[in-house]
């Protein structure tokens, strides 16, 4: 059994469970924010309900992806030492700002928003929410500030006394053209994310027959996830289209892997809508494609030249094949090219999906129409799931894609696994880990559920501040 391969395992399974938490809580706070702040403008009942049922879903996904983000980093330590050693001293900035400034931030203005209805001012109480939403982008930032120096290393010298890449300018990693369009991508994604589960959540309550009263506060609900989920979508594309252009410049084998790509066009290259390739993964069987699409999508013209698999892993070898360090040597360079390919289409396909199901619920709910159809209840049960699932195989293909480096260009994976952990010593935490993982996801969709059947709590009028003893103390508003 090969270490490696299973500390591999573990970490991906990991990261991925984490990170369905993730873009929910980036969405989901700025969503709180802005019907708290709608609801301090026009003092409306359903604003006020809205705001604390959203609220209790946003909590429970924040717990969650805080008790699943703190195994992420102690990995780093147990299963990936010698790539720490190699980087902390580039890695240990950006995470422990995360963790001193963003995280803190996120945690302390999130407690006093729970524990501060009727005790806080009315609008410092919202200002709170809203410095939360700043905390979790700030979380986001310095977190793919530290992946984006994987992808393309920048602002560091390598010390070969130590044999280590050491520091030498951070504001060079903070803006590292890879993160200055990854941050973006990613935030969009999250909103779209969250959109949809708001949608979802607005929409399940509009088609229920007893809904009575309370249609016109679920209508606005699911028409503000759908409007959400369809800006940031067109924001996904837009960014998304930016990103595939800076990753063709600076991992041409990437692009090259994302579309099945194994011999260079000299120009027009075309964009595979299926390819079928050999069981090797070295060659093209058979591939239904666009002329010229590739090339636009890699370099913004229809003519220009695209690099293949083939022509590129040749290069890498004479390259990098012979590395005196030991740091970046391997047999080859290629990607597992299926796994490329198919999580690029999964991330694409799932997340147009979902804006289709935002512009048909935006049209299905104009007016005072609820829709009744049966087909309905697919886009309630598979709405929340596609964009979720779409940054799960969007984060899949951006770390698979760039195998086998950890760092691009310097170190390969196998490089990085801690010499004295066996892989039985890995397995073990693995089954452990993935186990605990499965409870906590029942638990979670169990009081997401749970919540979301509940809906909105009947209105109660909040109580000023300014009239609380002094001594009262805080107590949680749900």
């Amino acid at each position: 059994m090969d270490p490696v391969a299973v500390a591999r395992w573990q970490f991906a399974i990991t990261t991925v469970y984490h990170y369905l938490f993730v873009p929910i809580t980036i969405g989901l706070s700025m969503v709180v924010a802005g019907f708290e702040t709608a609801y301090l403008r026009t003092k409306r009942p359903d604003l006020l309900r809205t705001t604390k049922l959203l609220g209790k879903l946003f909590t429970i996904n924040f717990a969650l992806g805080l008790a699943t983000g703190i195994v992420q980093e102690f990995q780093f330590g147990m299963n990936w030492s010698d790539y720490s050693r190699f980087v902390g001293d580039i890695f240990g900035a950006p995470l422990a700002i995360e963790a001193l400034l963003a995280f803190f931030m996120e945690s302390t203005f999130l407690g006093l928003w729970i524990f501060g209805w009727g005790r806080l001012p009315a609008k410092l109480h919202n200002l709170s929410m809203y410095l939360v939403a700043i905390g979790t982008m700030l979380s986001a930032y310095f977190i793919l500030a530290a992946n984006s120096f994987m992808q393309n290393p920048v602002g560091y010298t390598y010390n070969p006394v130590t044999k280590r890449a050491e520091l030498t300018d951070f504001v060079a990693v903070l803006t590292n053209k890879v993160q200055l369009i990854t941050f973006p991508h990613v935030i969009v994604a999250a909103y779209m994310t969250a959109g949809a589960f708001v949608l979802a959540v607005g929409l399940w309550h509009m088609r229920r027959r007893n809904v009575g009263e309370d249609l016109p506060m679920y209508r606005t609900v699911t028409r503000v996830g759908a409007w959400v989920t369809a800006v940031s979508a067109v924001l996904v594309i837009i960014t998304g289209d930016i990103q595939g252009k800076i990753m063709t410049e600076v991992q041409p084998m990437k692009m090259a892997a994302a579309e099945a790509l194994y011999n260079s066009a000299s120009g027009y290259a075309p964009f595979s809508l299926f390819t079928v390739g050999s069981l090797s993964g070295t060659s093209e069987k058979f591939a239904i494609t666009i002329p010229g699409l590739l090339s636009f999508l890699a370099t913004g013209s229809f003519s220009k030249p695209v690099a293949g698999l083939n022509d590129l892993n040749a290069e890498y070898l004479q390259r990098f094949g012979h590395d005196p360090l030991g740091l970046a040597s391997a047999a080859s360079y290629m990607p597992y090219v299926p796994l490329s390919y198919w999580s690029f289409r999964l991330m694409i396909g799932l997340g147009v999906v979902a804006l289709l199901i935002a512009l048909a619920t935006l049209w299905a709910t104009r007016g005072s129409r609820v829709p009744r159809s049966r087909w309905w209840f697919v886009a309630i049960g598979i709405g929340p799931l596609l964009p979720l699932l779409a940054n799960s195989f969007g984060w899949i293909f951006t770390e698979t894609g760039r195998q086998p480096w950890l760092v691009f260009g310097l170190m390969a994976t196998p490089s990085g696994v801690s010499p004295g952990v066996g892989a039985w010593t890995v397995l073990t935490s693995l089954v452990v880990f993935t186990v605990l993982y499965a409870v906590l996801a029942v638990i979670e969709v169990k009081l997401t559920l749970r919540y979301v059947r509940a809906g909105a709590e009947p209105y109660e009028p909040p109580t000023a501040a300014e009239g609380d003893s002094a001594e009262a103390p805080m107590v949680f508003a749900y």
